[in-house]
C-alpha cells in the first residue's frame, strides 16, 4: 500500500519522533496541540512551533480549521505506518534474531526506524517471515547455503580484530 514519493523522502529521527507523538497524542487524547507534543517531548513550545512549520511544508500535518489542534496528512499516516512497521520489524530482528537484549534492541530500533527504504523493510518483513515459519525451515537453510558473503570474517579472530584493523577506505 506504500506506493510514491512518501518512501523515498527520507525523514531525520526528530520529524519521526514529531509525527510519532502527534500520532500517539491524537489517539490516546483525541487531539494533539503544540503544548502536549512539548511536554510530551520534554522541549519547549518555540521548538515545537518551528518544527511544526517544517513539518506543514511537508505537507506531513495540518492544523485543523477553527482550532489549535495538529493532524497528520494522509502522507503524515503513511510515513507514521513506515516508521512503526520498521520499528517492529527492526526490534523483533534485533532482539530475536540477533540475540540484542530487549532495553538495546528497543533503543537501536528507534534510532533506525527511519532509516530504512520500503525495499529493504520489505525484504526484512520476508527474511523474517521465513524465519517465523517452522514449514519453511528447510527452504531456508536452501537460501543460506547460497549466500555467498564477500566479506570473508573469517579472517578476524574476534569482532575487535575486525574493528581494530579497519582502514579509512572503504572497499566498495
Amino acid at each position: 500500500m506504500f506506493h510514491g514519493r512518501i518512501m523515498s523522502d527520507s525523514i531525520t529521527h526528530s520529524v519521526a519522533h514529531y509525527l510519532l507523538t502527534i500520532h500517539r497524542l491524537k489517539e490516546m487524547k483525541g487531539y494533539a496541540r503544540v503544548t502536549d507534543v512539548a511536554r510530551d517531548l520534554n522541549i519547549t513550545k518555540g521548538s515545537v512551533s518551528t518544527a511544526m512549520s517544517s513539518l506543514k511544508k511537508k505537507e506531513l500535518i495540518k492544523e485543523e480549521e477553527g482550532a489549535k489542534f495538529i493532524l497528520l496528512t494522509e502522507e503524515g499516516h503513511k510515513k507514521v505506518h513506515h516508521i512503526l512497521s520498521c520499528r517492529i520489524l527492526l526490534f523483533y530482528f534485533l532482539k530475536d534474531i540477533l540475540g540484542v537484549k530487549k532495553n538495546d534492541a528497543y533503543r537501536e530500533s528507534c534510532e533506525m526506524e527511519h532509516l530504512l527504504s520500503y525495499s529493504t523493510q520489505e525484504r526484512l518483513f520476508n527474511f523474517m517471515k521465513r524465519m517465523s515459519s517452522v514449514d519453511q525451515l528447510e527452504k531456508l537453510d536452501k537460501m543460506i547455503s547460497r549466500i555467498n558473503l564477500k566479506l570473508e570474517l573469517s579472517n578476524y579472530r574476534s569482532f575487535s580484530d575486525f574493528v581494530n584493523e579497519q582502514e579509512a577506505v572503504l572497499p566498495f
